[in-house]
């Protein structure tokens, strides 16, 4: 896979497979450095990852570490995490200027990100929710995220 853009994810705690599946497919179309799922997070060759990931498996650059907090100390300490997730003192994704290299991290469908993760964040960004449900999909968040970071870095 040739990277074009110096962004790492990591997925801690995600539940779907099929979640997990549409975000490679999304991070192989984006061009990011390197998926790292943590936790509970299914990895290939998870049965159902295919179904979304449609053969993006082999294009992106990923690992697996069951230990997320590891993952979280680790690549904090390389680059500025940035967390997705919506807490009251979360900024809108759009007024974050996101820095170049970053890592974004997606936590689980319902628990959200870890208290440990937003801790050891650099910046808590949320997309701004208007409906009565006040959720996105984690896979549609992923890909408003990381075309945000793409857009901003192309200017």
């Amino acid at each position: 896979m040739n990277n074009t853009h110096n962004i790492t994810v990591v997925l801690e705690n995600i539940r779907s497979a099929l979640n997990v599946g549409a975000m490679f497919r999304t991070s192989d179309a984006a061009g990011i450095t390197k998926l790292i799922l943590s936790g509970i997070t299914p990895y290939p060759p998870h049965n159902r990852i295919p179904k979304t990931a449609l053969g993006a498996i082999d294009y992106v650059t990923w690992e697996h570490n069951k230990n997320s907090e590891e993952v979280i100390d680790q690549v904090s300490a390389e680059m500025p995490l940035v967390s997705i997730e919506l807490t009251d003192e979360a900024i809108d994704y759009t007024s974050y200027e996101f820095p170049e290299p970053c890592a974004i991290l997606f936590g689980n469908e319902i628990t959200g990100v870890s208290d440990y993760a937003i801790a050891k964040s650099t910046q808590v960004v949320k997309v701004p929710m208007f409906g009565k449900k006040e959720s996105l999909n984690v896979a549609t968040t992923y890909g408003i995220i990381v075309y945000e970071i793409i857009r901003q870095w192309s200017k």
